[in-house]
């Protein structure tokens, strides 16, 4: 058992550097013992798991297939080392993650927990840009919507919607529209994409057989914030999250417009690589951020699945 498990730990060396040299160094050994032990391995299983050839190394199919189940060993292992070795321990280390451009909603949370947790310390990427997790070098990030990269593992953390609203001053001077198609008569403020440069559709309700409108585009921009300034400033109507216009709206001065004909619930969650072993401080953050970032919005947790 103990010749295997150094088997695989050799093979997933080579295979993430693609190079037995610099494997080697990495493990503390010669080349020709992390060669040797990738051949021991292949012969044993019956496959070819890498192609060598003079100048290269390159994974076969079998040895991709192969790489990920032996990551997943690997990280089991790891992780039954730290727990038992780190249970006593409070935790510590540096995170790197990756948070949407709403510290409205984040901040509050990210402070309290690094009251709660001194010893990490946390390298934040703040952006509403698609990151690649694994390749960028997240431990963990914060995104809307449905994972697409099965990479990656999940958990929700909360809910929201989307609104339109608008200043009483500015619905005063233009109207208060009655149905979606009253807005082409409107000034809207539009949300762009960061990483597609896309426009954000408004998520209005709309008959099977009714006809597609364009809305009118009086400002585009890719931060939430600056549309909820210029909405306030009574410059047009803005669809922004709830959480994000919330105290504006308690406090008058913005009004939801058309509620009625809004159909939307969108999803905050984390993501942090399958390969990724919950290390106290990864699962500290994960845990902390699902207990309290939505702390302050009751009905979004209600929400939560």
């Amino acid at each position: 058992m103990v010749e295997s498990l150094s088997a695989i730990a050799f093979f997933v060396q080579a295979a993430d550097t693609l190079n037995y040299s610099e494997a080697a160094r990495n493990l503390g050994v010669s080349a020709s013992a992390v060669g040797k032990s990738v051949c021991r391995l292949e012969s044993r299983l019956g496959v070819r798991l890498l192609h060598r050839s003079t100048r290269s190394i390159t994974l076969t199919a079998e040895g991709a297939v192969f790489l990920e189940r032996c990551r997943r060993i690997l990280c089991e292992i790891e992780t039954a080392e730290l727990e038992l070795s780190e249970t006593r321990q409070a935790p510590r280390g540096r995170l790197r993650i990756s948070l949407p451009l709403v510290g409205m909603l984040i901040m509050p949370a990210l402070t309290a927990f690094m009251h709660r947790y001194p010893a990490i310390g946390l390298d934040v990427d703040f952006s509403d840009r698609l990151v690649d997790v694994i390749n960028e070098g997240f431990d963990v990030v914060m995104r809307t919507g449905e994972p697409t990269d099965s990479r990656l593992v999940s958990r929700p953390v909360g809910h929201y919607r989307l609104q339109l609203v608008a200043s009483p001053a500015y619905l005063a001077s233009r109207g208060t529209p009655d149905h979606p198609g009253d807005l082409a008569h409107h000034a809207c403020l539009q949300h762009k994409f960061p990483s597609t440069g896309k426009l954000e559709p408004w998520p209005l309700k709309r008959a099977p057989d009714s006809l597609e409108w364009a809305l009118p585009v009086s400002m585009v921009c890719n931060t939430s914030a600056a549309l909820l300034d210029v909405a306030v400033a009574g410059l047009g109507i803005a669809c922004l999250p709830d959480f994000l216009v919330r105290p504006a709206v308690e406090r008058g001065d913005l009004v939801p417009v058309l509620d009625g004909h809004i159909e939307h619930q969108g999803t905050f969650r984390l993501l942090w690589p399958s390969s990724k072993h919950l290390a106290p401080k990864l699962r500290a953050f994960i845990d902390f951020m699902d207990a309290e970032l939505f702390k302050a919005a009751p009905a979004a947790r209600e929400l939560q699945a």
